[in-house]
């Protein structure tokens, strides 16, 4: 069933919006990297579950086994980006994290063209102008010692997310977005509660505020921002969608100078100006690049 331009679009913006609160909530989270990404899986899992049956009872046993080991593949992808991710958020600061972690374009890129999936030049160059932004606000960390493995970490975070979108992108082709999260949601949640307990990270005995932050990051960035975005891959190019994730640096440095106090200098002011500049340069290339009705990225979308 074909979706309007608009509406598609729509939906991805507000899933960028949605995520771009999760850096937010890390920082006000008083727990371990690996417990807190564990709980923001094992929560958002929940619903994700109960909502399976209604098209992954006809879905599922369609799938070919390789199709359930790239299932298990992107599962491991999330897992590992969250676990990297949220690491780094306890090492640099949010605009520093959140620019590295959002160069994921450039791994996505990478990814489609060794499957042979042709990536525009108009779109590599936005991706190249996302990235000098993200390297601008991420400049005032890079200068060695903790916040230098924090940028690392957000880096690997940027890498794991890339492959985790070109994943997606080839299972919403044959799969609906209850389907697909109902199944790598509960997969990335296993695989991080695990993690947890062999690093021996507490899960329990946290404050009433770190429980909310945990129910908000599950509700809010995973649920509506995340699924979002996975509905958006069944009509939308995988380097579209990361492309406008990368709107996501400028927004979450708003909210941590205004929630955190972490006041963005001149140079990550630079940035976010060179990112929103990247961004509209993508989504321009991508849009004129695609059809009128839906289908934008030129397939047979999946059912929603």
């Amino acid at each position: 069933m074909g979706r309007s331009r608009a509406a598609v679009v729509g939906v991805l913006f507000a899933g960028v919006l949605a995520v771009s609160a999760a850096a937010l909530f890390v920082r006000l989270a008083d727990a371990p990297a690996l417990s807190t990404a564990a709980y923001r899986l094992l929560f958002a899992s929940v619903p994700t579950i109960a909502l399976l049956p209604m098209r992954g009872r006809r879905e599922l046993p369609a799938l070919h086994r390789a199709d359930w080991g790239w299932l298990l593949l992107s599962g491991g992808c999330l897992a590992l980006h969250f676990a990297t991710w949220i690491a780094s958020l306890e090492m640099t600061t949010v605009s520093s994290s959140v620019a590295l972690v959002t160069t994921s374009p450039l791994f996505v890129a990478g990814v489609v063209m060794l499957r042979g999936e042709r990536v525009s030049r108009a779109t590599v160059l936005a991706m190249l102008v996302c990235l000098a932004g993200g390297l601008i606000i991420g400049a005032a960390d890079v200068g060695g010692g903790r916040a230098l493995a924090g940028d690392l970490l957000a880096l690997a975070g940027a890498a794991f997310a890339g492959a985790y979108f070109a994943l997606g992108r080839r299972l919403r082709a044959v799969t609906s977005v209850t389907t697909y999260i109902g199944t790598v949601y509960p997969i990335a949640a296993i695989a991080l509660t695990v993690a947890a307990l062999a690093g021996r990270q507490r899960l329990s005995g946290f404050d009433g505020q770190t429980w909310l932050m945990f129910v908000l990051l599950a509700l809010v960035p995973q649920l509506l921002g995340h699924s979002s975005l996975n509905w958006a891959l069944g009509y939308l190019s995988a380097p579209f969608v990361a492309i406008a994730v990368l709107g996501e640096p400028v927004i979450a440095t708003v909210l941590a100078a205004l929630f955190l106090g972490e006041l963005p200098g001149p140079l990550r002011i630079a940035g976010g100006i060179v990112v929103l500049a990247g961004v509209y340069l993508g989504l321009r290339a991508e849009l004129e690049a695609a059809p009128a009705g839906v289908a934008l990225a030129g397939v047979e979308p999946a059912p929603a």
